[in-house]
């Protein structure tokens, strides 16, 4: 698919949103190095993160594993104990099971060749192209929300942005533009526009180096842009949660390793039925996941969490064992530890949110 501004003018559309990109881009930790490790550390983390947000856990993760050989060979636990709080647990996962794969299959070198990469766990169309671009200066465009946003309102393309099927026509337009002689620099100018700039709400167009170029701007459809389709709304799971208490010990439960949250720690507990109390469904839940029978002591808060498909609302209680012995149906491991001890387990955020109030 041509690009759909004459060919002459995408010369000048690259020179002035890179020239606009050096002068304006954010200094950001990652855009000091140029070790793809590093830098694909970051693209993995940025998924479906805030900046602001993932600049700590980057620090921090790579102070922990800062080569590949040192994160292949680290604990899958100790690596989502790191990753604890961030979100999105398989990307640490994936991450970990990609780093044992490079080291094993292309002696610790990340693959320059893009199919290779791609065969990575986690290394998607994005990570690929921000990787391969930014570090090694392959000719490979970006596209992730920004980019969809900043193209939609440029040539007024008028397909949603969060439907699956157009991403290859803006995968198309956006291959048009990238610069060959600086693709990760293009790359990187394009995602930085759409954070700074071309803001879903309230753009600065007047601000923006292609303002000359924007369709939506010179006819006054910046609102318009980009389309999307309507969502449902995300549904809300009421959650009983048991701190089970035996002596001076807790009972925690690891969750299996595939699936939302895999491999993480947590307390037990499930969702309330439509017949039944808080208190009659951690009870009960705890009864058919780790076999023990428990009362309840009190109740110690009600956390409210969301994620990216639906909400969570968990009513935790303080629970007494009572009697029987574990025996596990749907965890894949369990630990009675004492309460001090927490902090050393990678536990999801919901659980974050109430630990500070469990007794010592």
């Amino acid at each position: 698919m041509k690009a759909r501004i004459p060919e002459n003018e995408v010369g000048l559309l690259r020179q002035r949103l890179m020239r606009w990109y050096q002068k304006n881009r954010r200094q950001l930790p990652w855009r000091r190095t140029s070790d793809p490790f590093y830098i694909w550390v970051s693209e993995v983390m940025l998924q479906q993160t805030q900046v602001k947000t993932v600049i700590p856990y980057y620090l921090k993760f790579l102070e922990r594993f800062p080569d590949i050989k040192t994160l292949a060979g680290a604990d899958l636990q100790a690596v989502l104990k790191v990753w604890e709080g961030l979100g999105y647990y398989a990307r640490a996962r994936n991450l970990h099971r990609a780093a044992k794969m490079v080291l094993d299959r292309h002696d610790g070198e990340i693959p320059t060749e893009q199919q290779a990469f791609r065969r990575l766990p986690g290394v998607g169309p994005y990570i690929a192209s921000a990787v391969l671009s930014i570090a090694f200066g392959l000719p490979s465009a970006v596209v992730d929300g920004n980019v969809k946003r900043v193209l939609s309102r440029l040539f007024l393309i008028d397909l949603p942005v969060n439907k699956a099927s157009t991403l290859e026509t803006f995968r198309q337009v956006a291959s048009e533009l990238i610069s060959s002689r600086r693709p990760g620099i293009f790359n990187q100018a394009m995602m930085e526009l759409g954070a700074l700039v071309c803001r879903s709400f309230n753009p600065l167009c007047i601000s923006c180096p292609l303002m000359k170029n924007c369709r939506a701007f010179q006819t006054q459809q910046t609102a318009r842009y980009p389309q999307r389709i309507r969502t449902k709304p995300v549904p809300t799971h009421h959650i009983a949660v048991g701190v089970v208490y035996k002596k001076d010990r807790v009972l925690i439960t690891r969750r299996r390793p595939e699936g939302l949250l895999g491999g993480l720690w947590e307390f037990p507990g499930g969702k309330i039925g439509k017949k039944e109390t808080a208190q009659q469904a951690c009870i009960r839940e705890i009864k058919e996941e780790v076999n023990l029978h428990i009362k309840i002591d009190s109740a110690v808060t009600r956390v409210k969490h969301a994620y990216t498909h639906f909400k969570v609302v968990l009513d935790v209680f303080r629970c007494s064992y009572v009697s029987g012995r574990v025996k596990l149906n749907g965890p894949a491991d369990f630990r009675w530890i004492r309460p001090g001890q927490v902090d050393a387990y990678p536990f999801p955020k919901a659980n974050l949110k109430f630990i500070p109030l469990l007794e010592p």
